[in-house]
């Protein structure tokens, strides 16, 4: 082993925790991001050199992985009746912008930011233009309106309970319920209830290992085979909140779950580390620098 060698190990570890300074400035960035999930850096020690007698002198640090840590963020109440925040694990799935067939739970994206308005094609879509599905098929959330004029037409979202069954107004001013993608207008009775929540209730997805999920931008996740998400059709059993466990609250938007306090202090440890490794490129290069002045 040469002197040279401690000089790869400290360039190793200036890599490693430059890499952990973009994380934490990533969580930082993004502290103000509805529904956004910080990520930590986890490092571990690279392949070890033999030198014998059982002994081994290690060669450095790698980047293992970048988790993302799915955290509960908190609440912020709002004045909009279609912002969704959801109090558990489960995720709001997606379609892409202008879907207009039913999407598979594999083939959904998933986000936590629950931002979402009504367009003028009379979908729920999120600020990006990603549409909000129904658990009943996975079919984008489409409202009804014939010509402005008829009983049933869509005006304004009015209310969504903890399971997601949307209440709506209609021209006239009367309560329906969503009925589901193409269904009929539902009145909002007590006796209609469990046909809306069977057709029309608002989908969500609950990952068994939400740290398989892949980070997409936008705030949204897409599935991967690590998540454990069951692929296929989305399903009314499958695919509603319980109201218990998972709910979802209206007039609510889940804030970024980013600790300040806790990043600037992973920040100052990166720091020092980073300053340490290089430390040891200086160091190593004095002891060669001495090795060199044997000759004179």
């Amino acid at each position: 082993m040469s002197i040279t060698s401690a000089m790869f190990t400290g360039v190793s570890g200036l890599l490693a925790n430059a890499e952990g300074i973009n994380v934490i400035g990533n969580n930082l960035s993004n502290v103000n991001t509805v529904g956004f999930k910080y990520g930590r850096m986890l490092f571990s020690d690279m392949l070890s050199a033999d030198i014998g007698n059982n002994s081994q002198i290690g060669r450095g640090t790698m980047i293992q992985k970048v988790d993302n840590i799915f955290g509960q963020g908190s609440f912020e109440s709002t004045e909009v009746t279609s912002d969704l925040a959801i109090q558990g694990n489960s995720f709001f799935a997606l379609g892409k912008p202008g879907e207009t067939a039913a999407v598979n739970t594999e083939d959904a994206f998933l986000t936590r930011a629950g931002a979402f308005r009504a367009n003028s094609d009379y979908n729920l879509v999120n600020p990006d233009g990603y549409v909000l599905l129904e658990a009943n098929g996975g079919e984008p959330i489409k409202f009804l309106y014939t010509d402005g004029a008829t009983a049933g037409d869509f005006v304004k979202v009015t209310a969504i309970d903890s399971q997601g069954v949307i209440t709506y107004v209609d021209v006239n001013g009367a309560a329906y319920y969503y009925n589901g993608n193409g269904g009929a207008a539902l009145a909002a009775t007590s006796a209609n209830y469990a046909t809306a929540l069977a057709n029309g209730a608002i989908a969500v997805v609950n990952p068994p290992n939400p740290g398989g999920l892949t980070k997409v931008g936008g705030t949204l996740f897409q599935v991967t085979s690590e998540a454990g998400v069951p692929t296929g059709a989305f399903t009314a059993a499958d695919n509603t909140a319980n109201g218990t466990s998972e709910k979802l609250f209206s007039n609510s938007l889940e804030q970024s779950n980013v600790d300040m306090a806790a990043q600037f202090v992973k920040m100052i440890l990166t720091q020092r580390a980073y300053s340490a490794n290089s430390k040891t490129i200086t160091t190593a290069d004095e002891m060669t620098q001495e090795v060199l002045n044997l000759k004179r």
